[in-house]
């Protein structure tokens, strides 16, 4: 791990990055600066954890933590067998502006006692599919399973470019942040396929509804995931079986030439416990899409994750 510059050069380098980026992170530098020079010595640093989610003392946590914008100035977790960060800051086109920082905390993860193959870093990000009467911007072009996006029509072709348009901007804001890191003289991977994306599914969000509007829904979801996919990333779904209904009406509907939708066996992450034990428990529940992979209980100050 290179650690050239001083603490103010690191700081510098944080703060351009979060100034040039979106207005969410126009608010100035990223408030996780601190947290993560500590991290980059060896520290403990700076999130959104559970109750019992960090470690402490001599006992290893077997436990993780997700954190994202809301814990931006504030302490990290420390001790989390995983870590994961929300990448926006409450909206799929706005960017959590403590990114690095929290990048930073995650891949400082212990591993600890962790099955086979699960990451101790990985990503979140918000999804979201408002139609082209309410979304800021609603693409106009581009060919798909589901044919060409034209004239900015409320279609699945459309839905999905608006889909992949958003999962492009998620990497290439995860590439801003590990060059920021990079520059600031830590090592952090941009690359997408190190990660597993997390697609935050719920409906409070923006979403379009009836028969048609869940199908668009659907095509959104499945634009994200393509995308994300054909960059070797691994991908799965935060949501319940109830908001995932809603949003989707539960369709494992092929797509159009007869092959299995690409949300079919996508792994799922619960939320909705209050005790780290009652998360325990909702990793035996049936998943939506796939297999329950995680579950999540609600902490003060941070939530906590456990790998089923």
């Amino acid at each position: 791990m290179r650690r050239s510059l001083t603490i103010l050069g690191v700081i510098m380098v944080l703060s351009a990055y979060g100034a040039g980026t979106t207005a969410a992170a126009a608010r100035g530098n990223d408030p996780g600066a601190s947290s993560f020079v500590s991290q980059a010595k060896g520290g403990n640093g700076g999130g959104h954890a559970g109750g019992g989610g960090g470690g402490g003392g001599g006992k290893l946590s077997t436990t993780g933590n997700d954190i994202s914008w809301p814990q931006c100035g504030g302490t990290f977790p420390s001790g989390q067998a995983f870590g994961i960060v929300g990448l926006n800051a409450g909206l799929a086109n706005n960017l959590n502006p403590c990114l690095a920082s929290e990048l930073v905390w995650a891949l400082g993860s212990t591993g600890h006692a962790l099955p086979s193959g699960f990451p101790k870093a990985a990503l979140y990000v918000n999804t979201a599919n408002a139609g082209p009467d309410l979304a800021k911007w609603w693409p106009s072009s581009g060919t798909n399973i589901y044919g060409t996006c034209r004239l900015q029509a409320d279609t699945q072709a459309c839905a999905w470019e608006y889909g992949a348009a958003f999962a492009r901007q998620d990497m290439e804001w995860l590439t801003g942040a590990a060059s920021a890191l990079s520059a600031a003289g830590v090592t952090a991977s941009g690359a997408p396929r190190d990660y597993t994306w997390w697609l935050d599914v719920e409906t409070a969000n923006s979403w379009e509804t009836g028969t048609m509007g869940l199908l668009n829904n659907v095509a959104d979801l499945q634009g994200m995931v393509a995308t994300f996919e054909a960059a070797g990333a691994s991908v799965g779904i935060y949501s319940t079986t109830y908001q995932w209904g809603v949003i989707t009406g539960g369709s494992t509907a092929p797509f159009p030439d007869g092959s299995a939708s690409n949300l079919v066996g996508l792994p799922d992450w619960i939320p909705g416990a209050r005790r780290q034990s009652s998360a325990e428990s909702n990793c035996s529940v049936p998943g939506f899409t796939g297999d329950v992979l995680m579950a999540q209980w609600f902490g003060h100050p941070y939530d906590g994750d456990v790998a089923c």
